[in-house]
């Protein structure tokens, strides 16, 4: 099919599950809800703290609270806080059912949609003996029923088409029309801060449905891209994806801790959201895998929300909400990384980490994106947290 794009909407493909008008109805409240919470009932939250809950905190005990251990010892007594929150979890999960019910109703279709969208143009490798790691398999990830690799039928492609429209609604489109701001961010970025870099390959780890790797494809379209991921329906609706959309791209069913791609194999290695739902260790492990995979001279480049670095306590515990209450175990400590020791220790030197933060980029249209990259609201778009590191020429260093 050919791609479309609706102003507002999200851009249409083979794969897409397509909500019908109670359906969409019912997505389109989710969304109003969503943004009613963030933009009229969390700022109150902080009103609450600053105007009654910090000053008797500091009339009992001569200073103000000095982590977000403190702030939320304050907060977890608080009915307004605690009313947002229950809100904020009720509609994380009416998200997924909404979706869910329109897949369900799909699902047949769907699935015969992704058998048919081959094009010729990439590659789909699966590995049903891959192990799924615990850290994937033990909770689902921000409340997603199934996680990332949970197949209920033969070829499943369920969890690439929930993930895929469940994201959009989430985010209010507020990532773009494919989903692909934050991908679209560090591109941006990187060719800022690199000009002259041209990457004869790219690697995207833990794809999921292919949001950032088709961004990269688009961003250096003479570059061989692959992605991995260890979910196989993740990974069937990627390729199906990408080749409905035209877009060249391999994908293989593989743990980034270990993959099978030899030595020095590619120019750049990214990921976007990934490092917050990977498990301290396993980061340690894909940071050196990674660095062994980038030729002499490579780039590695991962893209998060930002870190904790300077923020007062209460924007502490707020960003930390995700962790003890959306299915997110491994967030808070992904936002307390020593970065550059954690480079380090993955073999890079000292001189060629980098952070940037905080980067923006907000696709008004996919022609005409608005970049700013040192600071300020950008049209609604968040704002990113890019670092990594470059390979030094030398292999044997």
């Amino acid at each position: 099919m050919t791609s479309t794009v609706a102003p507002g909407e999200q851009e249409l493909h083979d794969v897409l599950p397509r909500p019908n008008g109670d359906e969409l109805a019912r997505q389109e409240f989710v969304k109003s809800l969503k943004y009613h919470l963030s933009t009229r009932i969390a700022p109150g939250i902080r009103d609450t703290y600053e105007k009654r809950l910090a000053p008797a905190f500091a009339a009992r005990t001569g200073r103000a609270p000095a982590n977000r251990r403190e702030v939320r010892d304050l907060m977890a007594r608080e009915p307004y806080y605690r009313t947002w929150s229950a809100l904020e979890r009720t509609s994380q999960e009416m998200l997924w059912r909404s979706v869910q019910v329109s897949i369900e109703r799909q699902w047949p279709d769907l699935m015969a949609a992704a058998a048919k969208a081959s094009r010729g143009l990439g590659s789909l490798t699966l590995d049903p003996t891959l192990e799924i790691p615990a850290y994937v398999a033990a909770v689902d990830i921000h409340l997603m029923p199934g996680g990332y690799h949970t197949e209920a039928r033969p070829d499943d492609v369920a969890a690439g088409a929930l993930y895929d429209r469940g994201v959009y609604v989430y985010a209010n489109g507020r990532m773009g029309p494919r989903n692909s701001d934050l991908a679209e961010t560090a591109a941006a970025w990187l060719k800022e801060a690199h000009p002259d870099f041209a990457p004869r390959r790219i690697l995207d780890l833990g794809c999921t449905v292919g949001h950032g790797t088709l961004a990269w494809v688009d961003a250096f379209p003479h570059a061989e891209v692959y992605g991995i991921d260890v979910g196989a329906p993740v990974l069937r609706y990627a390729h199906a994806r990408a080749e409905s959309l035209g877009r060249r791209v391999h994908y293989s069913q593989q743990n980034a801790e270990c993959t099978n791609f030899p030595d020095g194999h590619f120019d750049l290695v990214v990921s976007q959201q990934f490092v917050h739902e990977t498990s301290r260790r396993a980061l340690t492990r894909i940071l050196r895998e990674a660095r062994r995979l980038l030729a002499p001279g490579g780039v590695m480049l991962h893209a998060e929300t930002p870190p904790y670095t300077n923020l007062p306590p209460f924007d502490e515990f707020m960003f930390d909400w995700d962790a003890r209450n959306n299915n997110e175990p491994f967030w808070t400590a992904s936002k307390e990384i020593d970065v550059v020791a954690e480079l380090q220790r993955a073999g890079f030197t000292r001189d060629s980490i980098v952070e940037a933060w905080p980067v923006s980029h907000y696709s008004t249209t996919q022609s005409k994106p608005k970049r700013v990259f040192k600071g300020g609201e950008v049209g609604g778009g968040w704002r990113w947290y890019v670092f990594g590191a470059r390979r030094s020429e030398q292999r044997d260093e």
